[in-house]
């Protein structure tokens, strides 16, 4: 696989934009490590491996323990993650899966059960904001530093 393009080159001021989004999510209050495991989990289900690859070693780095980035992709099975993670894993899945789910109520209840109405908004803005990376490394064929080892 080769890359496409370098998408911060061929449109440095859209990539400036994403990347002003990007600081103003980290800057949110969204727990790290919670936006580690919406990072990971919303990139398992696009598939890609640029932002698994950088976001599982950002998660480490963190502080998050392997075994729990191991279960990500079976959250629902694995008791290790909290009622506001797994509630938050599950919005994230429904707004990845928008077309396919249209957000269901049962899921957006649930997550008001542990996040507030701003919680709720970055938590989503986040989401959306890691689904755009995902396209941009899926669609240019973006390369992970792993590979290029």
């Amino acid at each position: 696989m080769q890359p496409r393009l370098d998408y911060s080159k061929a449109d440095p001021a859209g990539y400036q934009a994403v990347l002003k989004l990007e600081m103003h999510v980290r800057n949110s209050g969204i727990d790290p490590t919670l936006w580690e495991l919406v990072k990971i989990r919303a990139s398992q289900i696009n598939g890609c491996a640029y932002c698994i690859d950088m976001h599982t070693k950002e998660a480490r780095a963190k502080g998050e323990t392997e075994q729990r980035i191991y279960l990500l992709s079976a959250w629902r099975e694995s008791p290790l993650y909290t009622d506001a993670e797994r509630a938050a894993l599950a919005w994230t899945e429904a707004v990845t899966l928008i077309s396919e789910t249209h957000a269901p109520d049962d899921v957006y209840e649930e997550l008001a059960r542990h996040f507030s109405d701003g919680q709720q908004a970055q938590l989503t803005i986040a989401i959306g904001m890691i689904n755009l990376w995902n396209r941009l490394a899926i669609s240019f064929r973006a390369i992970h530093p792993a590979a290029q080892a």
